[in-house]
């Protein structure tokens, strides 16, 4: 597949930049030094996990002129860690330098008003709702959307900014206690599991689509990712597949992008939101593929060729959130990673973030193994080492 552009080719040794210098930016970095690449992470927190291991580290707001005129000097091409930088500040760099994902992309997905509308515009099925900017839309929201979700428009993400609402009364409280930004309010469905897919896609539309991942969620957060998915059929990765493909090509997408999606009884299929970046549920590729969706990244944004997303192994993904420290108590204490990696097929990932914090995502463990079993059996070992709950 060829949309017959052309992307500048970066030959390693070049200058790739990154706006955000969190986990998925520390792992960026790791993947694109490890083929000769230098990378300047430009965000404002002196401490963040990107900064601490890029080539450079420009200390500055996303939307700050000065900061973004000496990434995109430096830089011959330049990316994202999260979907909530500036749509304006990519704008910006794009008219300097090669930028993946474009604005235009990254302004849908960051909106959940227009995501929907977009995916469900291309023939993508999503869960019934309703867009509410004002008190009055709830009152004019169809009565069968209740029991729902009520999710702000911008700016959430791992569970916040979002309400389970039984009633209209509800969905107006807490509207209110959104601050009464724009939101949507999305009919809660009989959700068997959870399934994602990620995409990598090049600026001459060359694709590739990785093994679908079966997702546990707990508290809005990312606990649990299973590859080959346990439940999922033949044609549910397919069509989940096809979907994800439909999505990308729909917005033009350059870089990795992800599409998560809810399994509803009689194999049903819905889109629950999509993100421009590597994903939490992609995280498994780095150890259990032939080329990680972080390398993907690498290669998008510097013009090379695609890597193979076939897999190596089966695994499961652990996420490690900063409560594991605390499970004596309020003091922290440092988490049994030694009897964690008695499990031999175990590979741990620390963010490098010094402070660990209820909730806050410290790092993940990939579980590998000849098929699902083995790889979950060395998935319980772990969890058990580390006081996880699983499944």
């Amino acid at each position: 597949m060829s949309d017959g552009k052309q992307a500048r080719v970066v030959q390693p040794g070049g200058w790739l930049g990154l706006l955000g210098g969190g986990q998925l930016g520390r792992m960026f970095c790791h993947a694109a030094q490890s083929m000769g690449y230098r990378v300047a992470v430009l965000d404002p927190i002196a401490d963040c996990p990107a900064g601490a291991v890029a080539d450079l580290h420009i200390r500055a707001g996303y939307d700050d002129e000065a900061g973004l005129a000496q990434l995109a000097e430096r830089c011959s091409a330049v990316t994202t860690e999260f979907e909530n930088v500036p749509a304006a500040s990519l704008e910006q760099l794009a008219l300097r330098c090669q930028v993946s994902p474009a604005a235009g992309a990254v302004a849908i997905a960051q909106d959940r008003i227009a995501e929907k509308g977009y995916i469900a515009s291309i023939g993508v099925p999503v869960a019934p709702y309703a867009e509410i900017r004002s008190e009055a839309d709830i009152d004019a929201a169809s009565a069968s959307l209740y029991p729902g979700i009520l999710k702000a428009a911008r700016l959430g993400y791992d569970g916040k900014g979002q309400a389970r609402v039984e009633s209209a009364e509800q969905a107006r409280a807490a509207f209110a206690s959104f601050g009464s930004v724009p939101c949507v309010l999305e009919a809660r469905l009989p959700l068997e599991f959870e399934v994602s897919v990620v995409v990598a896609r090049g600026f001459d539309g060359e694709v590739v689509t990785y093994p679908v991942s079966e997702n546990v969620h707990r508290d809005g957060i990312l606990a649990i990712s299973t590859v080959p998915s346990p439940r999922a059929s033949e044609d549910i990765v397919r069509r989940a597949r096809a979907a994800a493909l439909q999505v990308a090509a729909g917005l033009e997408y350059c870089g990795v992008l992800c599409v998560e999606f809810f399994v509803l009884p009689g194999e049903r299929l819905i889109v629950n939101e999509i993100a421009p970046r590597p994903h939490n549920s992609g995280h498994y590729s780095i150890d259990a593929c032939v080329t990680s969706q972080f390398e993907q990244q690498v290669r998008v944004l510097a013009g090379q060729p695609l890597g193979s997303s076939d897999p190596l192994a089966a695994s499961v993904m652990l996420n490690i959130l900063g409560d594991i420290w605390f499970q004596a108590g309020e003091q922290a204490a440092e988490p049994a990673w030694g009897r964690a990696l008695q499990a031999p097929t175990a590979k741990l990932h620390l963010y490098g973030k010094t402070e660990a914090r209820r909730g806050r995502k410290m790092g993940h463990v990939t579980c590998l193994g000849a098929d699902r079993v083995q790889a979950e059996r060395s998935a319980a070992q772990v969890a058990t080492a580390l006081g996880i709950s699983y499944p």
